[in-house]
């Protein structure tokens, strides 16, 4: 007879919670990270069009 799965045996209750708790938190992280990036290169888009136009006011 084979003994009942352990706590982190992969095919507990506990462990299929934990992955379900790691997988949803990595997607809430992952988006997040995303819409921060996306503020950043919007900021330094801005920042390489507005330095653009002084250097060509000043030229």
């Amino acid at each position: 007879m084979t003994p009942p799965p352990g706590l982190y045996s992969g095919t507990s209750t506990l462990a299929l919670v934990a992955r379900a708790s790691a997988f949803g938190l990595g997607l809430i992280y992952g988006n997040v990270k995303l819409k921060a990036l996306k503020v950043q290169l919007k900021i330094l888009a801005f920042q390489l069009i507005e330095s653009y136009i002084i250097a060509s006011l000043i030229l």
